[in-house]
């Protein structure tokens, strides 16, 4: 492989990772002596909020796509800007917060810090730990306990703003109502097999008559003829040095996977008192009553003490071996237990089992090298983006890297190849002729970059190139023509005390039937069609290749004493009032942001992603 230039956002990535659990902590050290991007109102924009928030970005796409990703790569997804975005709301609302006079006490600022497990000792909160990860982030107390009381006014400010939203119980009582409404219903298909008479051909006159009546359905989508370059893990893997010593670390690491000793599923019943444990396990050893019925006795469910499947050391000394000597359905017991003693019951026995080294390694050597493999790609990132920022075209990357070149007359209706990739199918239907090709990120790890050579416009094909295609069209409607015909006519007969089957149909009853209700092999929008309808109407549905005759038998009215309707009122009500809270809350933000003066030094912000490339 070519030689890479490494990224170098990932000792900060690290680091970043280490203080995640701190409320408002910087990272510190990657500006010098630039310690502000610009203010909002009378607030500070720090460099350090910033890389938070930049941190967290980061982090979050990483996961996403189960690798780490570089700060250009990033910048790519446009994470940079919508950091920044986000530390300028915050600190819109810490500064609309001040204004209003909103703060904290000292006594809701050291809860807060207290109970960050960051700081937390064998006995609970120690300054001294406290003290140490805020050296070492680079923060002082008095900084960071400033952004705690910001943070917990900026919360009551929040809280303030969506507070009092009336409730939602009449809308969700109707809501309720219109969805619990049921219908029974008859349903018989009609098919080609009960037409009368055959449907006859196609002429040329209606071949002609059906391509210019439904040009649409012939239309060829838009193509976009397109050239890219990409690689991906899985076609250079294979490239992979991969060492016996890695498979080994691997494997040891994940000993506990492949190496699993005789288990057993028990559970464990606890008392307080010795006597009691022994006079339980005597009643169940003389029948008079089931471990079951001990348990439901104690006021506990089986859920309580089930203990899943535990090895031989996961229990007291005093129970493993009797437990584990005990056949399965057996109670024994009582023994210690950390508070009381205990009765058990093993329920099965779960057999030993262990995946070799040599077993394991074919399952283990692939994953390695398309771990591998992502790494080369995310190292080769930056040079690769240079070369791009340098003018060379997709050509020259594929002959001065790894990438490889390809075309495609791409449509949206594809999906094989890079076309797989949504990242891909995105950048092709929104890239124009001209724009200057960025390198990309695809969900697997890999990378892509693409250019718009041409476009050829959606178009229908000359009838002589389609004229059997359509003709086939023209058909199938004929017989569907036919076939809603012949239920139309089975349909104008009948009443609600028709039997089906004497006019040769084959009816199923679908009862209860809901606005929401599935109802299989019928068409969309069936449900609504079944709602529109009045009792012992019979209707006739387009189903596609065929008909059905519908039958409506009975209306239900909602039942607003049903548990399940009780539940669903609540869980309406609750979602309406945070849809209304929520959209409140954006709108006063919004406002409040419009109305504040926002003062960002662009030079700064560029300085400090210049130094994270």
């Amino acid at each position: 492989m070519a030689q890479k230039k490494k990224s170098r956002i990932g000792a900060w990535i690290i680091v970043g990772v280490v203080l995640v659990g701190l409320a408002g902590f910087g990272t510190g050290g990657l500006t010098g002596n630039i310690r502000n991007l610009g203010k909002v109102g009378d607030k500070d924009v720090t460099v350090a909020s910033y890389q938070r928030a930049l941190d967290d970005q980061i982090r979050s796409l990483s996961a996403q796509f189960g690798t780490q990703i570089s700060f250009q790569q990033a910048q790519a997804f446009g994470i940079d800007r919508q950091a920044l975005q986000q530390v300028i709301l915050t600190r819109t609302l810490d500064n609309e917060a001040a204004r209003m006079g909103i703060s904290a006490g000292d006594t809701a600022v050291f809860d807060r810090i207290t109970s960050i497990s960051a700081f937390q000792g064998a006995g609970g909160f120690n300054r001294d730990t406290y003290r140490l990860v805020l050296q070492q982030s680079g923060q002082s107390e008095s900084q960071f306990e400033a952004e705690i009381r910001e943070d917990l006014a900026r919360t009551l400010l929040q809280a303030a703003v969506v507070s009092g939203i009336p409730g939602a119980a009449a809308p969700a009582e109707t809501l309720v109502r219109y969805a619990s409404e049921a219908r029974d219903v008859t349903l018989a298909r009609v098919t080609a097999d009960l037409l009368t008479a055959p449907v006859p051909g196609a002429t040329d006159e209606d071949i002609v008559a059906y391509y210019e009546a439904n040009a649409e359905e012939f239309t060829l989508p838009e193509a976009r003829d397109i050239t890219y370059v990409w690689m991906t893990p899985a076609m250079i893997e294979d490239q992979m040095e991969v060492t016996d010593a890695a498979i080994a670390a691997l494997y040891d690491q994940r000993i506990a996977e492949y190496v699993q000793p005789e288990r057993r599923l028990v559970e464990r019943l606890i008392f307080t008192d010795p006597a009691n444990a022994q006079a339980a396990l005597d009643r169940i050893a003389e029948d008079e009553l089931t471990f079951d019925a001990l348990v439901e006795e104690r006021g506990l469910s089986l859920a309580d003490v089930d203990l899943g499947d535990v090895a031989r050391d996961e229990l007291p000394a005093g129970a493993q071996d009797p437990v584990f000597e005990a056949a399965p359905g057996n109670v024994v017991g009582p023994f210690p237990a950390a508070t009381g003693v205990a009765l058990y019951r093993v329920n099965a026995v779960l057999n030993a089992q262990e995946v070799t080294l040599e077993e394991a390694a074919d399952d283990l050597r692939p994953e390695l090298a398309a771990e591998a493999a992502r790494e080369v790609i995310n190292q080769d990132f930056d040079r690769i983006t240079d070369l791009l920022a340098g003018g060379a075209a997709l050509e020259d990357l594929a002959a001065q890297t790894d990438l490889t070149l390809g075309t495609i007359s791409w449509t949206p209706d594809m999906s094989e190849g890079i076309a797989a990739y949504e990242t891909f199918r995105d950048a092709a239907a929104e890239v124009t002729e001209g724009a200057f090709p960025r390198l990309q990120v695809l969900s697997d790890g890999g990378v892509f970059a693409l250019r718009l050579d041409g476009v050829t416009p959606a178009q229908v094909p000359p009838l002589d190139n389609i004229r059997d295609q359509v003709a086939e069209a023209w058909q199938a409607q004929a017989r569907q023509d036919a076939v809603l015909a012949r239920a139309e006519e089975l349909a104008a007969d009948l009443t609600p005390d028709t039997d089906l089957t004497e006019l040769g149909l084959a009816p199923r009853v679908e009862p209860n039937l809901t606005r929401r209700s599935f109802v299989e092999n019928t068409p969309e929008g069936f449900n609504a069609i079944v709602f529109d309808m009045a009792l012992d109407e019979a209707r006739v549905v387009d189903a596609g290749d065929s008909a059905l005759i519908v039958r409506l038998e009975r209306i239900a009215d909602a039942d607003p004493a049903a548990t399940d309707q009780a539940a669903q009122r609540e869980a309406i009500t609750e979602s309406i009032a945070a849809g209304v809270a929520q959209d409140l809350f954006d709108a006063y933000a919004s406002a409040v942001q419009q109305n504040t003066r926002i003062n960002i030094n662009q030079a700064t912000v560029d300085s400090v992603n210049a130094q994270l490339q």
